[in-house]
């Protein structure tokens, strides 16, 4: 399946994979949304999932989504916190 998301530095997709595995404790940056959809409630599978409602869809980048800014919130304010010290 293409990304249609398009990130403004190429070269951090790798961090951001990352990033969104660890959020969701999974094993893998590819599990990670199959894990979080699960954790939901949601019916995701690999390949097509046309039957997914845009409320379900939604659920499951809005779980990745929203873990990923809040730690990313997390990292810049310990980030802030050791400049100061």
């Amino acid at each position: 399946m293409a990304r249609k998301n398009k990130i403004l530095v190429p070269e951090a997709r790798a961090g951001l994979d990352q990033l969104k595995a660890r959020v969701v404790q999974s094993s893998s940056p590819e599990a990670a949304k199959f894990e979080a959809a699960e954790e939901i409630g949601v019916p995701l599978k690999k390949g097509y999932n046309g039957q997914l409602t845009s409320e379900q869809a939604g659920k499951v980048g809005g779980r990745l989504g929203g873990s990923m800014v809040r730690e990313l919130v997390k990292m810049a304010q310990q980030n802030l916190q050791n400049r100061n010290r």
